[in-house]
């Protein structure tokens, strides 16, 4: 994930996620075989429910190298209120992490998603959208300026909660974690409600993503229907309605 002489931006997003991973590379730093820089940044949208000013302060006795943007498009949206779901906000910030990024100099964009987001967004994606994916954890930017990387891919949301508290770090939470009636929320009620009798189950998810078997789901691009003979273009039509 991390090369010779990159310089590694965290998206800080002010939760207990994206702290522990700030917090990991930063010890990687020190140890790591190749030499890289780690600096991060936090994108204002309007919807953190606590002040920012204890991060600030948590960072600065660290000695990150913090940017703190205020992301004026995002603050618009709020006030003209909208109906507008997650992609828009999403796209809003997408392009604000981008314009921070560059402006940092960096070439790599490190974000806290972890075990339990690579599990929803499978699930997710395949009961909602009619894709069968989930979340690259090495992936870039469309026009290939950045590296975006996810080193919390292993790492259940239940190790973050604990490192944060011991290390006393300032968690901002944001106003959409606290939605309610979200698919998000819904999904991770059914993870909640299955690992109380199966504890592995995101491990063997995990699992999964890494241990595709083509050849037994019903894409024709990987199904040898024909010995010899070249498989069709495409996957099947699918029409969805929600």
């Amino acid at each position: 994930m991390i090369r010779e002489g990159d310089r590694v931006a965290v998206a800080l997003s002010g939760g207990k996620d994206s702290l522990t991973l700030l917090d990991a590379l930063l010890l990687l730093e020190k140890r790591a075989p190749v030499q890289f820089s780690v600096c991060a940044f936090t994108i204002e949208q309007g919807k953190f429910l606590r002040p920012i000013q204890p991060l600030r302060e948590y960072l600065a006795a660290k000695g990150v190298a913090w940017t703190y943007f205020h992301d004026a498009p995002s603050f618009r949206l709020l006030k003209e209120q909208p109906g507008h779901g997650c992609d828009l906000c999403s796209r809003y910030r997408r392009r604000a992490v981008y314009e921070v990024a560059g402006g940092l100099g960096a070439n790599v964009i490190a974000f806290g998603h972890t075990a339990d987001d690579f599990c929803e967004a499978l699930l997710r994606n395949t009961l909602f959208t009619g894709r069968l994916s989930a979340l690259p954890p090495v992936t870039w930017s469309r026009d290939r300026q950045f590296r975006l990387i996810r080193p919390l891919v292993f790492v259940t949301e239940e190790i973050t909660s604990a490192y944060t508290a011991s290390l006393g770090a300032p968690v901002v939470p944001c106003g959409c974690s606290q939605k309610t009636g979200t698919v998000r929320r819904a999904l991770r009620g059914l993870f909640a409600q299955l690992e109380q009798e199966y504890p592995h189950l995101k491990e063997k998810m995990l699992a999964a993503m890494g241990n595709v078997d083509a050849g037994r789901l019903l894409d024709p691009r990987f199904l040898d229907l024909e010995p010899g003979r070249a498989a069709p273009a495409g996957p099947f039509p699918i029409v969805t309605e929600l």
